[in-house]
């Protein structure tokens, strides 16, 4: 199974949005799932249900951050990478969804605006198509 179906499938068992996408990814951050998932416990929902950034967005930061991050507060360069990094990310998330936040996120779901595949799955849980964007994105940066 890869990352983008990991994270989709405990999205779909229950695991917030952020939780999903930052587990998926515990294979190759040296994190154990339990460790992974309370790290990243409070960042679904936008954020514990404080209606900012998208859970899955945020799930794929921490797993950028910790695949390559930097450690190193002196080094200048290495931030400069990393937050251009995650601006691009941020960016392309916007690009196909308009959006960032999860409140406005999901007004264009309720609005019909994304074009949701005909799986059961994204009728259930419709955010789905956040997280499997998000593991996609991680994933490239593996690839």
């Amino acid at each position: 199974m890869n990352h983008v179906e990991k994270a989709k499938e405990l999205f779909l068992k229950g695991y917030n949005c952020a939780q999903a996408v930052f587990v998926a990814f515990s294979d190759v951050t040296n994190l154990s799932e339990d460790e992974a998932f309370l790290i990243s416990t409070s960042f679904g929902g936008g954020m514990g249900h404080s209606g900012e950034a998208c859970g899955a967005v945020t799930g794929m930061y921490m797993a950028v951050g910790m695949l390559l991050g930097y450690s190193d507060p002196n080094d200048a360069d290495a931030k400069k990478k990393h937050y251009d990094l995650i601006k691009k990310l941020s960016d392309d998330f916007k690009a196909e969804f308009l959006e960032i936040r999860c409140p406005e996120l999901l007004e264009r779901l309720d609005k019909n605006e994304y074009l949701l595949p005909a799986d059961e799955a994204y009728k259930k849980r419709p955010c789905l198509i956040f997280v499997e964007k998000a593991a996609e994105m991680v994933e490239g940066l593996l690839a």
